[in-house]
């Protein structure tokens, strides 16, 4: 799940974000660049950013989630220094659909351009998209992206003066993280996915080491594999920022509310200390130049992701770090995107791995893909169209059950930062893993991001290609069964923010059905809900317990002597 998508209340009628037209006169926005802060022509995406307040920069500020400050973006093809990209009236915009609708007043400002990067893959297809420069597919902190300063200006849509802007500075690369003896990081060029690219695509990993690694220098140790959004930070949350004040009672019972994973820092005291068992623990870096996170599977968008973890990075872990080389001492753990990820390489590669326990995953039956049913409904973003009340499709919710943002109010933002699946959001980055690929090179639409009407041809292909894992595994169980027997563990909050508990009811449901004659064998795994109000990133379990479940199981399923 896009780390921007937080749970909140919708701020527009969604309508009126989708398919409102202005009139052609308003504001009038023009963004350039001089020779001197890039050579050029750039082909990409440029954007005008506002907000209220100067908390941080304007374009820091935008997102695809409902407090989001407004902003605009138009595609640029060759853009020369000195010549003009120009927004007005007619750009798209989100939360306010244009600029003829914002309300007169006085805004902090700024302008962007994000360039893409020309592919020409293996496939044949030559596409334009953001080459991920290990920030995670962050459009609007990109390093090399040009961005204005900040102004502060009136603006007044009942007025038609243009605001100019000048791009003068390049944002930065990343500023990467210090190793130390605890946590190392290390990134690798994927022959198999720059096969496919035609261009160098690294993959990478932040490594924990257990303590006594460095003195105990003949023993090995079991490997616990966690998967979620692009980060830098070490698994678990391992960290020594912020140890200095302790949790109070008060947070703590907040916190217990919600998950009972424990803070970082009370982690890595039970780690350090060597009160844990002791395992190697790897969190996988896979962005793509469509997604931060590349959903770990072989994509016709994508490229080979599957076949470059399992074939390339976990040999190389095996390489570098006294690991037992055996899928039993592999486990693998997530949440959200990552309990996704979890699950699909345990289910697709059955002898790789020793064990899955996937925490609130994305959509693992596309019956609930989030909330709707892509096989059976013609539309994404409004249930019973035909009717004379129609409605719209939620895409996040309350605990208590209350709408927070529509699933035309989310697209609607992804279709500001990019056309053609290129937004590095959410339901584009699903789209990238699991479509085919359309004629033009780019994933082919699931459904119309501005009418949202469905199309089955990409959902049926979708299925028939494993990516609906509860299908995938109700097919196949005949022959991958007896290979997860004890392997699949799920949970997940039974008011999901996304609806995420809905496709695991049904996951279970199958499972569970396997104990029935002639269905077999049993899959001998578990499911835990959270109950009552749990929300998405609900966990039954501290990382140290859930440590201690994997223990049990690497050593239950060791080769006997």
């Amino acid at each position: 799940m896009s780390l921007l998508r937080l749970p909140l209340r919708a701020a527009l009628l969604a309508t009126g974000v989708a398919l409102s037209s202005a009139p052609a006169a308003a504001q009038t926005v023009q963004l350039r660049y001089d020779a001197s802060v890039a050579s050029g022509p750039i082909t990409g995406r440029a954007f005008f950013f506002i907000a209220r307040t100067d908390r941080s920069e304007p374009r820091q500020q935008a997102s695809s989630s409902r407090n989001s400050e407004p902003f605009f973006g138009i595609e640029v093809e060759g853009l020369r220094p000195g010549q003009v990209a120009t927004i007005d009236a007619s750009t798209l915009g989100f939360p306010v659909a244009s600029l003829k609708q914002l309300p007169a007043g006085e805004y902090f400002v700024q302008g962007m351009i994000l360039p893409y990067t020309q592919f020409t893959r293996a496939d044949g297809h030559t596409i334009w998209a953001h080459m991920d420069s290990w920030e995670g597919q962050r459009f609007n902190n990109a390093p090399g992206a040009l961005v204005s300063a900040v102004q502060k200006l009136r603006i007044d849509p009942a007025t038609n003066p243009t605001i100019a802007l000048s791009l003068t500075k390049v944002l930065p690369p990343v500023a990467t993280l210090t190793d130390s003896p605890w946590v190392q990081r290390f990134k690798m060029t994927s022959k198999k996915v720059s096969a496919f690219w035609n261009h160098d695509m690294p993959i990478g990993a932040v490594v924990l080491l257990p303590k006594g690694y460095e003195q105990n220098t003949t023993k090995r140790y079991p490997v616990v594999y966690t998967v979620g959004h692009f980060s830098e930070r070490a698994p678990f949350g391992f960290t020594f920022e912020g140890c200095d004040t302790p949790e109070t009672a008060q947070a703590k019972a907040t916190r217990l509310l919600r998950s009972a994973r424990e803070p970082g820092c009370e982690f890595q005291q039970a780690w350090t200390a060597g009160n844990v068992p002791e395992f190697i623990a790897v969190f996988i870096q896979h962005p793509t130049p469509f997604y931060d996170d590349s959903y770990v599977l072989n994509s016709a968008n994508n490229g080979p992701y599957g076949d470059a973890i399992t074939q390339e990075l976990i040999p190389e872990i095996d390489k570098r770090y006294r690991t037992i080389p055996s899928s039993h001492a592999r486990t693998l753990t997530g949440g959200s995107t990552g309990g996704w990820d979890v699950l699909a390489l345990q289910v697709h590669y059955p002898d790789v791995f020793g064990g899955a326990w996937s925490l609130y995953p994305d959509q693992l039956d596309f019956r609930n893909y989030q909330f709707g049913n892509v096989y059976a409904d013609a539309n994404a973003f409004v249930m019973n169209e035909r009717s004379w009340l129609p409605r719209e499709v939620p895409s996040s919710r309350s605990p208590e059950g209350m709408t927070e943002l529509t699933m035309r109010e989310e697209n609607t933002a992804e279709l500001v930062i990019a056309t053609k699946g290129r937004s590095g959001g959410q339901w584009d980055g699903w789209q990238a893993a699991w479509a085919p690929v359309g004629a033009d090179g780019y994933p082919k639409p699931l459904w119309d991001k501005r009418t949202g009407v469905i199309d089955k041809s990409v959902a049926e292909a979708m299925r028939t290609n494993g990516y609906d894992l509860r299908d995938y595994v109700e097919r196949n169980w005949s022959t991958i069964g007896p290979r997860l027997v004890g392997k699949l563990h799920v949970a997940v909050g039974d008011m999901d923010n996304y609806f995420l508990n809905l496709g695991v009811y049904r996951f279970e449901t199958f499972l569970e059905s396997t104990k029935e004659p002639g269905k077999g064998p049993y899959y001998a795994g578990k499911f835990d809900y959270g109950r009552p109000l749990k929300p998405h990133g609900w966990q039954p379990w501290s990382n140290q317990e859930l440590l201690r479940i994997m223990d049990e199981q690497v050593k239950r399923n060791a080769p006997r002597p």
